[in-house]
């Protein structure tokens, strides 16, 4: 399966299993898009995120995280 921007409950489970014992809260956009990029799944172009789909992402694995 692969993975786009849109797919934000998706790419949340796969930060989640990528990194279990990372806080969401704490990270960075910077290194949230670094590490969404690195993903073996993720397949869409990296100059297509911007904040809003960052922000979507990261309260999706707040809310698998808790």
């Amino acid at each position: 399966m692969s993975l786009k921007w849109t797919d934000s409950q998706d790419i949340a489970l796969a930060l989640l299993e990528a990194y279990p014992d990372t806080d969401p809260k704490t990270v960075r956009f910077t290194d949230l898009h670094r590490w969404i990029c690195e993903l073996e799944e993720f397949e869409d172009d990296p100059e297509h995120s911007n904040e809003r789909v960052l922000e979507a992402i990261i309260l999706a694995w707040m809310d698998e995280y808790e």
